[in-house]
């Protein structure tokens, strides 16, 4: 598959305009269950166009986002400028640049299967405090309980350039053996985005595996994603469905 930290270089308009940001909910649960609080700093690793840093950010936290593709990069800097507790890194999850011991939490939004995991692990554990947290999000889209969302997904399997690839990295992206056996927490929340038309496609166009305009699949795929459209919007607008799962707890120090 094409280099990870250069996957999204020219999505990244469709990408801050139409993905899902996160539920605020996630703060509450960390609150709860990991004792998170506004004088927590967080590094947020692969923190792209930067919508898990700024849930972080509007609870008063100091956020560390680190992001190793450029164009990704510049878009979080211009959407986070107005956050004085926000820092820019250039730099990866195996290698963030981070001082020893500097942050409580390490988080990953929709970003974790593009790690090497093994160079990933002994970095947050380089970084994070004796007591810190990781924090694992992903917002996945639900095809047995939406018609909707599997008619989408079913584009995705006819077209994408590497579709099926990506979503087997993803599943075999070795969560469970990222934490000590019985060391990490699931929870999942209920999300959703109304979307026009224009939105809908630009959701599609924001994935890195879209084939391009100049791909003879290119209109194929927009001719049946306005099917898919037609057939469930209303008034004009459809309702896209997420499961955003957290994965949450301590790596081994």
């Amino acid at each position: 598959m094409l280099d990870p930290t250069k996957r999204f270089s020219n999505r990244v308009e469709n990408y801050q305009k139409y993905r899902p940001r996160y539920p605020t909910e996630i703060i509450a649960l960390l609150e709860k269950d990991c004792a998170l609080t506004p004088d927590s700093v967080i590094a947020d690793v692969g923190s792209g166009t930067g919508f898990l840093s700024e849930l972080f950010l509007r609870n008063g936290n100091q956020v560390l986002g680190v992001e190793p593709n450029a164009e990704m990069r510049a878009a979080g800097e211009r959407l986070l400028a107005n956050y004085p507790n926000f820092v820019s890194i250039d730099a990866t999850a195996e290698a963030t640049t981070l001082p020893n011991l500097s942050v409580d939490f390490v988080t990953a939004g929709q970003a974790f299967h593009w790690f090497d995991r093994e160079k990933a692990h002994r970095e947050f554990h380089r970084i994070l405090k004796t007591d810190g947290w990781v924090v694992i999000v992903w917002n996945t889209f639900p095809t047995g309980r939406s018609a909707l969302v599997k008619a989408y997904d079913d584009v995705l399997v006819r077209f994408g350039t590497d579709y099926r690839e990506v979503a087997r990295e993803i599943e075999n992206s070795g969560i469970e053996k990222f934490f000590p056996p019985g060391q990490y927490k699931r929870a999942r929340f209920d999300f959703q985005q109304t979307f026009d038309w224009e939105g809908f496609k630009g959701r599609l166009l924001s994935a890195s595996y879209a084939p391009n305009a100049d791909s003879a699949n290119y209109e194929p795929m927009l001719g049946d994603l306005r099917r898919v459209f037609e057939s469930h919007q209303k008034d004009g607008s459809v309702v896209f469905d997420y499961d955003t799962v957290v994965y949450y707890g301590r790596i081994e120090k």
